[in-house]
């Protein structure tokens, strides 16, 4: 929208900062909210061993779910059978063959972290770095490395919008606040804690796979979360560390009233540290929860470790 308003007029004056909480070099930000107690928080919410692995398919036959402007990946064989048998593949002593393949990717084109230098407003990124950092072949500041090398390990509470709100998916462009997600943690019986990792599912992944990708990018805009100062605020008082979704961009698309694209990666991303988890398959997890009623547990994360990286795929593995 041509006459939508700047970042930071929409954020408004001093919005909501953790610059400096941690110190000038932090680059993982909100995550230190996840220190040993966290974790043995989250260990205690493993009850009866079950594991569920969060990473959407990467070359799904259907296609990849990727936001407009990537691609998926795109994988081919470098040795196979029949490179062996036409005399042209290498040979090995003993002869024994092998397949191998290579693969050129968006790194946000799959189950992925953002890193906290992935986005930002006024030339300026998280903890106040200049945006220049992200020139010269690679982010030399807040690349998703240090996430990478950390970790993510806590407990995490799902939020099964789609459920509360009796859809299989919702709809293109519908939104929820943080009283919503307390209003349907209510509703499961579950609440949200301090330091919680935050997973909603909206069932929008779902969507994609049973729909034409004409149609599922069709006007595109993703149903979630909507910007306001309160749920900003909501986000930095409870000490969230990582918000964790079904859609590719972790909010809708769009502010509604303004048409500001993506304020909650300027706002939790960019000034809270708060890390976000794009792309993360949640259906069967959410059936599971549903059945014998509990939503919370261990979960753990780490993405690929790549230098200077805007963001990496992961594989979250959860254990209730």
């Amino acid at each position: 929208m041509a006459d939508a308003p700047s970042m930071a007029e929409l954020l408004g004056d001093n919005p909501p900062k953790n610059w400096g909480k941690w110190g000038d070099d932090d680059q993982v930000g909100s995550l230190n909210y996840l220190d040993a107690a966290q974790v043995l928080r989250g260990v205690a919410s493993v009850k009866t061993g079950q594991v569920f692995t969060l990473q959407c398919p990467m070359g799904h036959p259907h296609g990849d779910p990727v936001f407009p402007g990537r691609e998926g990946i795109k994988r081919e064989m470098v040795w196979d059978q029949e490179l062996f048998e036409s005399g042209n593949g290498p040979s090995f002593p003993g002869g024994i063959r092998a397949s191998d393949d290579k693969a050129e990717i968006f790194l946000q084109g799959s189950s992925q972290y953002d890193a906290l230098g992935h986005a930002w407003y006024d030339d300026t990124l998280w903890n106040g770095k200049s945006a220049d950092t992200t020139n010269g072949g690679g982010m030399s500041w807040a690349s998703v490395l240090p996430i990478a090398e950390r970790g993510i390990v806590g407990r995490g509470v799902l939020i099964d919008m789609a459920r509360h709100r009796n859809k299989e998916w919702l709809d293109k462009g519908e939104t929820f606040t943080h009283t919503d997600l307390e209003e349907a943690a209510a509703a499961q019986g579950t609440s949200i804690e301090d330091r919680d990792i935050v997973l909603i599912r909206t069932g929008f992944l779902k969507y994609f796979y049973a729909t034409p990708a004409e149609e599922f990018y069709e006007g595109f805009i993703e149903p979630g979360l909507t910007y306001s100062r309160e749920l900003v605020e909501w986000f930095q008082t409870k000490e969230i560390p990582n918000l964790v979704t079904d859609t590719i961009a972790n909010e809708v698309t769009a502010n509604p009233e303004t048409g500001v694209l993506l304020p909650l990666h300027a706002s939790l991303l960019r000034n809270l540290g708060v890390s976000l988890a794009e792309i993360i398959w949640l259906d069967d997890l959410a059936d599971a929860c549903a059945a014998d009623g509990r939503w919370d547990f261990l979960y753990t994360a780490a993405p690929l470790k790549i230098h200077e990286a805007t963001g990496a795929p992961v594989n979250p593995v959860v254990i209730r």
